[in-house]
């Protein structure tokens, strides 16, 4: 028996690819953990599933209070189940999410910095002002980890540099 073909073959299979988007293979390499294995499985505990959506929620967020809160268990509850017997390949997922997390967060903080933040504000009267503005605040933020890291790694190589020209 023979697949009909789609109505639409000639159409380009996948569209361009986004530099700066990770790829859904990227996505279920980092879900592709092994989840730390349970004593007893409970209704309100960290299941598999559970686990996973963790590591979804920190890739997006960033941070592990937040995460943690959106699949309905505590900051600390996670932070022990990360230190529990077995739990290496979680470990290494939830490093990379929170990277993952960290980098869409500083390209969000710069896109509001560049393109700007809608502000709308209702004053006496009922007059409605709407202003988008840059939001300088948001960049300075974005910036300020990147800054120190980019200043320990210069620091970093004038070392190596230093140690090269004197040998």
């Amino acid at each position: 028996m023979t697949r009909a073909s789609s109505p639409n073959s000639n159409a380009p299979k996948d569209p361009a690819p986004n530099p700066d988007a990770g790829s859904d293979a990227d996505f279920d390499d980092l879900l592709a953990f092994t989840p730390v294995p349970m004593q007893r499985r409970r209704a309100d505990g960290w299941s598999a599933e559970r686990q996973r959506r963790f590591i979804t929620a920190l890739s997006v967020m960033g941070a592990v209070g937040p995460a943690a809160r959106a699949v309905g268990m505590g900051r600390a509850s996670a932070y022990r189940l990360r230190e529990r017997a077995g739990a290496a390949g979680f470990a290494e997922a939830w490093d990379i999410a929170i990277a993952c997390g960290a980098d869409l967060q500083f390209h969000t903080a710069l896109d509001q910095a560049i393109n700007g933040v809608t502000t709308v504000r209702v004053m006496r009267g009922g007059t409605v002002e709407v202003v988008n503005a840059p939001d300088r605040k948001v960049l300075n933020a974005a910036l300020l980890p990147k800054t120190r890291l980019s200043a320990a790694l210069s620091a970093q190589a004038q070392a190596v540099k230093a140690t090269r020209e004197t040998s």
